[in-house]
């Protein structure tokens, strides 16, 4: 059975649900349907288990033309779809017969996206146990992209029975209520009171360039409790990586980013708070220039609207301040002081010791995440650089017994000074001043903020900041260092944040604000005190130095070719030699050079020595120098 494509729409896409699951560590996003809800309906209504392999369009839907008899149902914003000229309501199932064919039709709104179910599911063959397009990597779904005109794709074996689900389709507006649960990060270590409220009492629109990895509002900048970032970036929003849960409100730089299902996972920045399960359907059917406002609600309130939790009735006091906090352990000994909270309602933020790099705590976050495991409803484990991301099926593990599990296991971890742990050094080709890194900075300057301190020149941006001499100091100390892997997947497919071991190496940059539209895959940068490889072509806000080989590569098991706490070493090639070494590791002619290492913590936590002060000292005063500068240009930091 099958069902060719006569006209493909704009960005239609096989999905299905739950899409990837247990990959979000190494950056691989859930993808899926967005509209889980219209989704599941238009399964229902054919007969197909919930999470069978469908279609989502956007604007505009595809035309289909059907080989054998099949049944079929639109929904969403499908409201102008047709079976060769007759009307197809949404959510009522339609026996298509030979030859005929389904036009979804233009989305004209209100909403944005349409579905469309074919009894049996549309049979392409899994990608890393999905059948959902991630559009970004390039895999999954027909080909890992859109559908396109004669496109034939397989249709499997219809199951069940077709039923009309029209009175259970959601209504679609221009307005959006949508819930939130407060925090993880809030008031008053984040954001100050008025600047928490501020998130709730605004009417924000959405912007024009939301899409499936995150929904941007626009309105008024949030007001935040502190100066800067630290170590972590120059911007009050930057924080030390740290993994976000699909719906997390991300505030990168000064706007407000909801990740969709193929946001990144892994990022520097602050999460005031999250969209509750039961409402992120409708992110995928705002349009741009719809009206948004978020609305704080209780984990209990959440929990009720999901049908986690049968609904009690009784109307609870929502606050603007996050939940209090289900687990905070004092620091007792080698271990510092452990918090843990909700980040919306199926995920657990643990966090580690103050808002410093200390890779002790980066090492105690990795023997932690090995003692929780993954127990029966942890459905996702992300190690960040002082914290844990974990995401649960709430009806099999409730968060508060989730935090029960982590104290066990905190309490339990062994000292310090007895690990030893497996690694490996990696040795990284890289080529400085690489033409495609410069490419994406004049695209930067010329179609997206002209007047960034960073532009035209990232490398001497850095050496600026960093109180350098000259630009090839820059390069020097990147091919010096030695770099600890701290975390995978901070811009996606098994991309590595890395931190130096020796202090002395460790140059600090801002993060681009906003962040560039396009990045080249591989190229590498710097932000914060941390080192990026980007995993593939996307945007990003690094500061690039230059471009390196792939880490990532979808033929080999496992994908990703990078692990936590490898130690990596660049060295300096031209771009003509990498063009060379990029095509043999991609063609899998070559693999990563790498040898086996033991790592302690003696290894993490070298000692500083005069030139390391020095170093710190310069950086300092150099970093004090350019905030000066810019808010002389600007009024305010960039």
């Amino acid at each position: 059975m099958t069902v060719e494509v006569l006209v493909p729409g704009t960005q239609t896409t096989v999905q299905d649900l739950p899409g990837r699951q247990g990959l979000w560590a190494v950056g691989v996003p859930p993808s899926g349907a967005w509209d889980d809800r219209s989704f599941t309906l238009a399964n229902r209504a054919v007969g197909n288990p919930p999470g069978a392999a469908g279609l989502e369009a956007v604007l505009r839907g595809p035309v289909l033309r059907f080989a054998v008899p099949t049944t079929v149902c639109v929904t969403g914003a499908a409201t102008s779809s047709t079976v060769d000229g007759t009307p197809l309501a949404p959510g009522v199932p339609r026996l298509i017969e030979p030859g005929q064919r389904l036009d979804v039709g233009p989305i004209k709104g209100p909403g944005l996206r349409a579905y469309v179910a074919v009894a049996g599911g549309i049979a392409v063959p899994p990608t890393l146990g999905s059948r959902s397009t991630f559009l970004l990597g390039g895999f999954g779904g027909f080909g890992g992209r859109p559908l396109r005109k004669g496109d034939v794709l397989p249709v499997g074996v219809p199951t069940g029975t077709p039923v009309d689900v029209s009175a259970d389709l959601p209504d679609l507006a221009g307005d959006w209520t949508i819930r939130v649960i407060p925090g993880p990060h809030g008031a008053p270590d984040y954001l100050t009171d008025a600047g928490a409220r501020a998130l709730f009492e605004t009417q924000w629109r959405l912007d024009h360039r939301s899409d499936r990895t995150g929904v941007r509002l626009v309105g008024p900048g949030p007001e935040f409790a502190r100066g800067d970032g630290g170590d972590a970036g120059l911007h009050p929003s930057n924080i030390h990586d740290s993994a976000y849960p699909v719906g997390g409100i991300m505030v990168s730089g000064g706007t407000p980013v909801i990740v969709g299902p193929d946001g990144p996972s892994l990022g520097g920045f602050v999460v005031p708070a999250v969209v509750i399960r039961a409402d992120r359907w409708k992110l995928a059917q705002c349009r741009p220039g719809d009206r948004i406002r978020l609305v704080p609600v209780t984990p209990e309130e959440a929990d009720e609207a999901n049908g986690t939790r049968p609904p009690t009735g009784t109307p609870r006091a929502a606050r603007w301040a996050r939940p209090d906090a289900l687990l905070a352990l004092p620091a007792e000994g080698e271990r510092p002081a452990l918090v843990a909270r909700r980040a919306g309602d199926h995920h657990l933020l643990v966090e580690v010791g103050p808002a410093e790099l200390d890779l002790a705590v980066r090492l105690q976050v990795h023997l932690l995440a090995q003692a929780v495991g993954t127990p029966d409803g942890v459905v996702e484990s992300v190690e960040g650089v002082r914290s844990l991301l974990l995401a649960v099926d709430e009806t099999r593990l409730p968060l508060p017994h989730l935090a029960k599990t982590v104290a066990q296991a905190w309490q339990g971890l062994p000292a310090l000074s007895t690990v030893e742990l497996p690694a490996r050094e990696v040795a990284l080709p890289i080529a400085f001043d690489d033409p495609a890194a410069h490419e994406a900075m004049t695209r930067y300057q010329n179609s997206v903020r002209w007047d960034a301190p960073w532009c035209p020149d990232n490398v001497e941006f850095i050496r600026r900041i960093n109180g350098l001499a000259q630009r090839a100091d820059v390069f020097d100390i990147v091919a010096a260092a030695t770099y600890l892997v701290v975390g995978l997947g901070d811009v996606y497919l098994g991309a590595p944040v890395a931190v130096p071991l020796d202090p002395a190496h460790r140059l600090v940059t801002t993060k681009y604000d906003p962040p560039r539209t396009w990045t080249p895959a591989n190229a590498v940068g710097i932000g914060g005190t941390y080192l990026c490889v980007y995993g593939m072509e996307g945007p990003g806000g690094y500061q690039l130095v230059g471009r390196t080989v792939p880490v990532w590569r979808l033929a080999a098991d496992p994908p990703w070719l990078l692990r936590q706490f490898d130690l990596l070493r660049f060295h300096p090639v031209s771009p003509a030699e990498l063009l060379d070494l990029r095509a043999d590791l991609a063609a899998g002619r070559r693999d990563l050079a790498t040898r086996p290492v033991t790592l302690t913590l003696a290894d993490l936590l070298p000692p500083a020595g005069p030139d390391t002060a020095r170093f710190l000292a310069r950086r300092r005063a150099a970093f004090a120098e350019e905030r000066e500068r810019w808010a002389l240009a600007t009024g305010v930091p960039a």
